[in-house]
């Protein structure tokens, strides 16, 4: 081991263990992990950042929450088609070019959302932000191939805490921010922390790109046969897909209800509730700790199980705000045990990480966003106890479509 890994004390001519040359911090610690975290939490958010005010917009438009609860869904679908266009990269070119450039049209297009003049018009704006917002899934597969093997999971569960954590953040920011100054200066705001945001952590990123091309080399159309030729990958992929439509069935519905006459909470009391969330967010580095010991599949059993047992809390949320407590915290602790777990799986699948993980998320994200919006059709028809059912129905999908032996696939 070289004195410049043993010794810690600043000294001229040295560079400190955690960064690299020009001050920078280097790949793979602690610092890094951090920027990459926060990063990843900041760019997350944008793809919910409608959800917690669709009530402020629907009275903006001059039209009812439920009509506009559609913008949620255009959000999922296009972060689903930026994860095709864009995360394939990740295995052949320069990522720091590449983040660069997906944060200055982020920024671009959330500013365009603010000054949207209608419904129409703040979807298209929503969709490009989403498609554009795929940073964290670039930044996954960098820390999943530089991790050691025995701590892997825990490096990339450090990623997602992040990811998850700007997720629930904009629930309950967007709320308190969008019921005090208004949800247009909301979308201002998102658009400046991003460009800042996206563009210190491009910088920090390494230069070099891999020079073979990728198992996506061929196409879009090399996703099915990807999938079809690795079954952990298959496995991994649409296990997530039935728990976060699960997710994304009851959580961009869930605004709906609390400020519907059930509750009658205001926009910005009902934010709070990602709070709860939030908690579970803590949930990442132990969900890391248990893969690298006892392996992926009995973390996401576990968490399917506390998932199943969240469907029916949900429910009775509806008639008692209480049990809404206790299921949002279980939900997302599913949602995030089971998302380490099942990433860093496919991560390990093949010979390109990031297409691996362009297939196992565009998966998860297609099925969040179809899952979302048969949500708001069925708390249209239905009320919320349609909801409840939608986020049990893509729970049992998930689970029962993978449970055939391997030797059967």
């Amino acid at each position: 081991m070289s004195p410049a890994t043993t010794d810690t004390t600043a000294r001229p001519g040295r560079r400190s263990p955690g960064r690299a040359a020009g001050g920078a911090p280097r790949p793979g610690s602690a610092l890094f992990l951090t920027l990459l975290a926060v990063c990843s939490a900041v760019t997350a958010a944008n793809i919910y950042l409608a959800a917690p005010l669709l009530s402020l917009m629907a009275r903006d438009f001059g039209s009812t929450p439920s009509a506009v609860a559609w913008i949620a869904s255009v959000a999922q679908f296009g972060y689903a088609v930026g994860l095709l266009l864009f995360a394939p990269l990740g295995d052949t070119v320069n990522r720091r070019r590449l983040v660069t450039a997906l944060t200055v049209v982020t920024s671009l297009a959330l500013a365009a959302g603010a000054a949207a003049p209608g419904a129409g018009a703040l979807a298209g704006a929503v969709f490009v932000a989403s498609a554009a917002t795929v940073v964290p899934q670039l930044l996954v597969p960098l820390v999943a191939e530089r991790a050691p093997a025995e701590r892997r999971a825990r490096h990339v569960a450090a990623v997602i805490a992040g990811l998850f954590t700007g997720i629930v953040a904009a629930r309950v920011l967007g709320g308190l921010a969008g019921q005090s100054f208004g949800w247009r200066w909301v979308f201002a705001g998102a658009a400046l922390l991003t460009l800042a945001l996206g563009l210190a952590t491009a910088l920090v990123l390494p230069t070099g790109r891999r020079s073979r091309s990728g198992p996506l080399s061929g196409g879009l159309t090399a996703l099915p046969g990807l999938l079809r030729r690795s079954p952990d990958l298959w496995r991994a992929s649409v296990r997530q897909a039935g728990m976060f439509g699960a997710w994304s069935a009851l959580w961009t519905s869930l605004a709906l209800l609390l400020t519907g006459p059930a509750h009658g909470l205001s926009t910005a009391t009902a934010g709070l509730f990602g709070l709860f969330g939030l908690a579970a967010s803590a949930v990442a580095p132990l969900a890391g700790g248990l893969v690298d010991r006892f392996g992926a599949a009995r973390v996401v059993r576990g968490a399917y199980l506390l998932a199943a047992v969240s469907v029916p809390l949900f429910w009775w949320g509806g008639h008692v705000v209480q049990a809404l407590f206790v299921a949002a915290v279980a939900i997302h602790a599913a949602l995030v045990a089971s998302h380490v777990a099942n990433q860093t799986l496919a991560l390990t699948s093949t010979s390109g990480p990031a297409a691996a993980n362009t297939a196992y998320v565009v998966s998860g994200f297609a099925g969040g966003a179809t899952a979302s919006a048969l949500a708001g059709t069925a708390f249209a028809h239905f009320g919320w106890s349609g909801v409840c059912a939608v986020a049990g129905l893509w729970l049992a999908l998930g689970w029962g479509s993978t449970a055939a032996p391997r030797g059967r696939r």
